[in-house]
């Protein structure tokens, strides 16, 4: 019984842990904001949302952490895009989801840190559970979410074609995005494939 019970219990682990990761779908082009109303804590203290972060012509939601190698190599570019999206009155929100890193240098206290440090001056708010990591979908460290005025997902994906380093970038996604959305076209790169880190949820 005991040699069975052994056998057993990885496939039902296993099983549960294919269960949770097909339960998390990408959100597609054309949905609404998730939780739009949702309030999350940014490090300057306040309870922010998405609506409340929102700008006139969209809102750029971006899933980031201060641990992440690839974060890191992206930090620049990061800050270079944010900066864009205000410059376009695009709200520009970035979210921590590593639950699972909040004693090894994704808590609160660090991401308030890690800002300061960057020069943020837009939201970086706590998610809390990985709520909104699930309801987006998001699984790596940096993807972006791209949403128009009518808060409708126009681009979701990586930053740029390249995570080695600006001078090798061919294309810039995300900047290419803002750039036909705000132009009244339709997106001609709407899914790109998002590299850096792992979400660690718990």
């Amino acid at each position: 019984m005991k040699k069975i019970f052994l056998t057993v219990l990885p496939m039902i682990a296993l099983t549960a842990i294919l269960a949770f990761k097909t339960s998390i779908e990408p959100l597609p082009i054309g949905a609404a904001i998730p939780n739009a109303d949702k309030k999350m804590k940014d490090i300057s203290g306040k309870e922010i949302s998405f609506k409340d972060a929102m700008n006139k012509n969209g809102l750029l939601v971006m899933f980031s952490c201060n641990t992440c190698p690839i974060v890191h190599k992206y930090q620049s570019r990061t800050v270079g895009v944010c900066k864009y999206a205000q410059a376009k009155q695009i709200g520009v929100i970035l979210l921590n989801s590593n639950e699972g890193y909040r004693n090894d240098g994704d808590s609160y206290t660090d991401m308030k840190d890690y800002a300061k440090e960057q020069s943020y001056n837009w939201p970086y708010v706590l998610d809390n559970n990985s709520v909104m990591a699930n309801a987006f979908g998001a699984s790596r460290t940096p993807e972006c979410y791209l949403f128009n005025a009518a808060g409708k997902l126009v681009y979701h994906g990586a930053i740029d074609d390249n995570q080695n380093g600006p001078a090798e970038v061919t294309r810039k996604h995300l900047s290419v995005a803002m750039d036909e959305m705000l132009a009244g076209k339709d997106v001609s790169v709407k899914t790109t494939r998002s590299v850096g880190c792992n979400i660690k949820r718990l």
